[in-house]
């Protein structure tokens, strides 16, 4: 793994920096998936992290890894929420300020929330390509540092944090379940695993439909999907066709991706809720689905699963709970 743009080397140094500033999110003993898959199943409770989700881990990372000039100039990044999110809570504990990049897509809570935080929010356009030409705009133009939600090294190690807490709390760790995007927290997640535990398989997890990460491995580069409606839409959008990466680092590091429906996620949501007694985001349900959905094939040992946020939409909860399964089943009905 020395040819990787994010080694162990850079994850164990990423831990010691945000070390105080993050939370070390318990690994807890899942006893009804444990029954079920006949293996020990531990679920990393990420989604009780500060700001919700994972994405504080790489933001924090990113943000403590520029001179104390590039904080002062502010940092920007376009998102849908969760790393706007963790951006703006990086940057004020920093004393810097950060401006994020969202379209008019994006629902009112969200951008509230990142207000609430001290960020600078500006509704640009009616998708995040669109965003994204602003926060280019920005960058060029005023100097601002963009923070990238995943092709960024410093964001990639520190999400790597996340899998060295894995193997710490289950050192005999044989499969590590791990929700898959962009690839930043399946890159990093796997980098710190395998470089601990060479052994451990890691498998990246993500919906059935626009893909992005799963059809540029296909396909053997980046190339481009059509972003529909999920329940896992933190997962949605592309990985950028420049990646410099996260793209061969999932080539290289993960194991297998496996693709789950939408009904799969859904169910994974409502046993979260009901058995386990914690509400989390579609995108954050995928280990989940994919275990009681017996996707995975024979399991020989202690298996690790992120539940990577929480950041849902509560209305959106309640109707999966009481029987939905989301956007792409009200859009056909």
């Amino acid at each position: 793994m020395s040819n990787l743009q994010v080694t162990l080397a850079d994850i164990e140094q990423a831990a010691r920096c945000i070390d105080g500033r993050v939370l070390n999110t318990p690994l807890v003993l899942s006893a009804s998936l444990s029954e079920r898959c006949d293996v020990p199943i531990g679920l990393k409770l990420e989604h009780h992290q500060t700001t919700g989700s994972f994405k504080l881990r790489g933001a924090t990372n990113a943000v403590l890894s520029l001179t104390s000039e590039e904080r002062e100039r502010g940092v920007v990044a376009a998102s849908t929420g969760n790393h706007g999110r963790a951006l703006a809570h990086a940057a004020k504990a920093e004393g810097s300020v950060a401006t994020i990049c969202m379209s008019r897509l994006v629902p009112d809570n969200k951008v509230s929330e990142i207000r609430r935080l001290g960020a600078n929010v500006l509704i640009v356009g009616k998708s995040q390509d669109e965003a994204q030409v602003e926060v280019d705009r920005l960058v060029t133009e005023d100097g601002f540092v963009m923070v990238p939600p995943y092709d960024n090294r410093a964001v990639v190690a520190g999400q790597g944090t996340l899998g060295l807490e894995i193997v710490d709390a289950m050192p005999d760790v044989a499969t590590v379940l791990v929700p898959l995007s962009g690839g930043g927290l399946a890159a990093g997640v796997a980098a710190a695993v395998k470089g601990r535990s060479p052994k451990t398989r890691v498998i990246g997890l993500t919906m059935d439909r626009g893909a992005a990460m799963k059809a540029s491995l296909d396909a053997g580069r980046p190339v481009q999907v059509e972003e529909v409606a999920s329940l896992a839409d933190s997962l949605g959008g592309g990985i950028g066709l420049d990646n410099a990466v996260t793209f061969e680092m999932c080539r290289a590091l993960l194991d297998d991706v496996i693709l789950l429906s939408e009904e799969q996620i859904a169910a994974g949501i409502r046993h979260a809720y009901a058995a386990e007694r914690e509400v989390i985001e579609g995108a954050a349900a995928v280990g989940v689905a994919a275990l009681l959905s017996g996707r995975l094939g024979g399991l020989t040992g202690p298996v690790a699963v992120i539940l990577s946020g929480r950041n849902v939409d509560m209305d959106l909860h309640r109707r999966v709970i009481n029987g939905g399964v989301g956007p792409l089943a009200e859009a056909a009905a």
